[in-house]
């Protein structure tokens, strides 16, 4: 009864300060990503002990207790998220679970961090941890792995860097979002060109292939050539540019590397054959991105990079639109792609520190994947809608649920474009944890937005990199 009230106080203290405070969104599409849905899917502290001695899942087993998560949903939640949970119940039904049934938002979570009762365990995104880990209120998971003899080489680099701090681990990784370039055919035959050869390491020849697949008729935008996805995805530039946006260790911001504004100064210039900025935002708010008359089914667009989860949108929605999948890549020719995606973490002022460390666990280990993604897999089987997999951290679920659970045998494209996402996963680089997530995003962010509204790009990433750095500095 007490879990409920706390519970309850939690969601109007969460509910005032949600009216008072905006909230913080990722893809400029405003499409839903895994970081800013409920369930993720479609997207240690160790603790007391007790004095017992433990080994792994012989302790795991003797967990109780209520256990309260913030920044997940069970009834708002999908098949993926309940199916994990559910199995979790059955192999701990001692453990009362509440959920705050809300995805993760900073104002909530710091108010419930604030309340006489916490929450145990939170689903926060990755790009994210890096600011609670710093303000110290995420416990670290070293007697967890130690107590469930987790092996955390299991979870992908780009996942699992993205929650270690000096070499301790703070969260274990959920899903793991990629990106790739998602091609249309259509256009590209349109314009004389073959996706599957097109240069795409070679960016200044991008421009032209830009050129080639925008079409203009009789004055009027009919089509986008290449959307570089700016500003949301200048990360994923800079990187495969040779040029780190920020340090290893989250700790020296990089925004006014010549790398960083070379990457801006070439894909700026992306919207011009579109007729400008202004006109291109026009035009790409007319999609139907979500239904069955989407940009690559109208042929409005050439191509762009974007998660890999839009290939189950397009599968579902449009899936006689023939598109090519391609690795993202840099000017050196190496396949290339940025991730993220949430984790499941520890707070230092759990009440119930072991239990929350056995559920974190146990929502990202193999066998609750891969009873997940089965499950799905029947349920789309029985609706006879495609299943292009659930993508997750984890490398050993990855590898069951593409080669055994996914068939895709029937959409030849499809198949061949998730097969591209699961090989390239292993090039991908997560964003470093840094003490001033929020604040370091902001100021690149407004940079570019500055310069895709004529600022010059050394000066705009100067200012930047001067406000990061001085944000992380203060967080340190």
């Amino acid at each position: 009864m007490a879990r409920r009230s706390r519970f309850l106080s939690l969601i109007f203290a969460i509910a005032v300060l949600g009216a008072a405070c905006g909230s913080d969104d990722g893809d400029g599409t405003a499409a839903p990503d895994d970081n800013d849905v409920i369930d993720s899917g479609d997207d240690g502290n160790g603790g007391e002990t007790d004095g017992e001695t433990t080994d792994g899942d012989a302790a795991a087993g003797d967990v109780s207790g209520d256990l309260f998560a913030f920044g997940f949903g069970y009834e708002t939640g999908d098949q993926i998220a309940q199916v994990r949970v559910d199995r979790f119940r059955e192999l701990y039904p001692d453990v009362n679970l509440e959920f705050s049934e809300s995805g993760f938002d900073e104002q909530g979570f710091l108010s419930a961090l604030a309340s006489d009762d916490p929450p145990d365990l939170v689903n926060i995104p990755r790009n994210e941890i890096g600011t609670y880990i710093a303000r110290g209120v995420l416990a670290p998971l070293d007697e967890c792995i130690a107590q469930h003899d987790v092996d955390t080489s299991v979870y992908y680099d780009g996942a699992i860097n993205q929650v270690t701090v000096d070499g301790t681990v703070y969260a274990f990784p959920e899903f793991f979002n990629s990106r790739v370039w998602i091609l249309n055919n259509a256009a590209f035959e349109d314009a004389g060109l073959d996706p599957e050869t097109v240069d795409l390491s070679d960016w200044e020849a991008l421009a032209e292939v830009n050129e080639q697949l925008t079409r203009n008729e009789g004055g009027r935008l009919e089509r986008i050539g290449l959307d570089p996805k700016l500003p949301e995805f200048l990360p994923l530039w800079a990187w495969a540019n040779g040029a780190p946006m920020i340090s290893e260790d989250g700790l020296e911001a990089n925004l006014d590397d010549p790398g960083v504004i070379e990457a801006l100064e070439l894909t700026v210039p992306f919207h011009e054959p579109a007729g400008g900025r202004t006109t291109f935002l026009d035009f790409r708010d007319t999609w139907d991105f979500f239904g069955g008359d989407n940009q690559y089914a109208a042929d409005q667009l050439g191509g762009m990079p974007m998660e890999q989860w839009y290939l189950n949108v397009l599968a579902g929605s449009s899936p006689d639109a023939e598109v090519t999948v391609r690795p993202f890549e840099g000017p050196d020719g190496q396949p290339i792609t940025w991730a993220d995606g949430n984790s499941w973490a520890v707070t230092a002022s759990a009440q119930n520190p072991e239990a929350a460390c056995t559920f974190a666990k146990t929502m990202t280990e193999a066998d609750t994947w891969i009873e997940a993604a089965q499950a799905r897999a029947d349920t789309r089987a029985e609706e006879g809608a495609p299943n292009t997999g659930v993508y997750t951290g984890n490398r050993e679920a990855d590898d069951v649920i593409f080669s055994e659970i996914v068939d895709l045998s029937d959409m030849p494209s499809f198949e061949q474009a998730v097969q591209t996402v699961v090989e390239n996963q292993e090039n991908a680089f997560g964003l470093p944890p840094s003490p001033a997530s929020a604040a370091f995003k902001a100021a690149w962010e407004d940079a570019v937005n500055a310069v895709l509204t004529g600022a010059d790009p050394a000066s705009a990433m100067a200012t930047a990199q001067q406000e990061a750095q001085a944000a992380i500095d203060a967080a340190r």
